[in-house]
This record gives C-alpha cells, structure tokens and sequence, in this order.
C-alpha cells in the first residue's frame, strides 16, 4: 500500500520544511498540501526541509480536501484532541488504529494532517475512515504537525509498510565462507582444545544459522587472523 500524506492549508513556511524533511526520512516520495497558506516553496520552507527540498519541488496542490483524498483507499485523520472524534466511533490511539489497517493491499493510504493552528474542521474529520489520536501530556496535549506525522510515519515503519527502498547487504560467497572455516580451524590447532571437532563443527552451524553478509564475514576473517 502507498502512503499519500496530506498536509491541510499549513500556515507556516517553518512547519512546511519541517514536515518536507521528516517525510523524507521516511521514503515517503511526494507530499501533498491543500490550500496552503504559506509559501510551499518559499525561502524559509526550503531552508528548514534541509535535504527534502525535492519534495518541495514536486509538492501536489489541491484546491479543495475531495481532490486529495479522492485516490485513497482508506484515510486516517490525526487529532490532538479526543473529543474531536469521540461521537463519530472512529477514533482511537494511533498506534491501535494504524495497527488495524491492512497495508497488505494494493492501493493508497492517505494521512492526513491538520492545520497547524486549528487542526482538521469537523467536515474533514467526518470524511476520514479512521481518526488517530497521539496521547501526550494534559498540560499542553497538542502536537507540531511536524512531530505528529513523524510518530504516525514511525508507526507505518513498524508496521512493515514499505514506504522506502533499502539495500540489501551483499550475501557471502560460498568460498570467503570456507575461507572463514578454514581460518578458525588454524585459529584452534594451536591452542589446548579437548575436541577441537566438536568446536570447528559447532562454529560452522552457527555460521550457516546466522546467514553472515560479506561484510560480516570480512570482520570475522580480520579478528581470526
């Protein structure tokens, strides 16, 4: 499932870079904003999104929250405040109602983040399917946008959602393999070993169990030799 995060008619470049570069630590690939009322691409918003300034330059702009949240199959709203939900039934803590989507499926995923000083209206929260809620402290219970889709992205990640692309550690050939064998069994002759079989065998088991990279097999061949 793709993840589609829409950010409603921020007010703030600051909060707009922000938002721009927790997305990209999270392989999140396009942003979407809905009526912003600060600059997307201004000074301020490129200077604080840092490395995410591509996301920036790509930004998709909707006149109007049906437009953006057209395309998705399910869409999760955010709230910093409980009651905002509570009379809908769709509400609950955002890692339980994040946990219940099925990101298996094919499809698109919307979140959606609200206004960074007043949050989603009623109307936008009654077009979400689920509302996810953050429990903070009831001192000062309200988020930054920023901060709040960095924990649902975090969330997503434990999930399993594949929302970025990372290389896979090259594996160990089969010979730097019997050449790592072949070390730890001179590492052991010269040292007063009882059943030095016993021990070469129990290491090459725990070598073929673990499924060692070539990076891997290269630290243990220095520390060996």
């Amino acid at each position: 499932m793709r993840i589609k995060v829409i950010i409603v008619s921020p007010k703030y470049q600051l909060n707009i870079g922000y938002i721009a570069r927790v997305s990209k630590n999270f392989g999140v690939k396009q942003l979407c904003f809905v009526r912003p009322r600060a600059n997307v691409k201004g000074n301020k918003s490129v200077m604080y999104a840092k490395h995410a300034r591509d996301l920036l330059e790509s930004a998709m702009i909707y006149n109007d929250f049906d437009s953006a949240i057209d395309d998705c199959e399910v869409v999760v709203g955010t709230t910093g405040l409980w009651r905002r939900g509570y009379h809908s039934g769709k509400i609950g803590v955002a890692e339980r109602v994040l946990r219940q989507i099925n990101t298996g499926k094919t499809g698109t995923l919307g979140v959606v983040i609200g206004r960074d000083d007043k949050g989603l209206t009623n109307e936008e929260i009654e077009k979400c399917d689920k509302l996810a809620f953050i429990p903070t402290s009831p001192e000062y219970p309200v988020l930054n946008i920023s901060h709040a889709l960095s924990i649902i992205l975090y969330i997503l990640k434990g999930k399993g959602l594949n929302m970025y692309e990372t290389a896979e550690p090259e594996k160990a050939q089969k010979t730097e393999i019997e050449i790592l064998f072949n070390s730890f069994e001179r590492m052991i002759d010269v040292k007063k070993i009882r059943n030095k079989a016993m021990v070469l065998d129990t290491f090459k088991k725990m070598v073929r169990r673990s499924g060692l990279n070539r990076r891997e097999i290269h630290a243990l061949l220095v520390g060996i030799k």
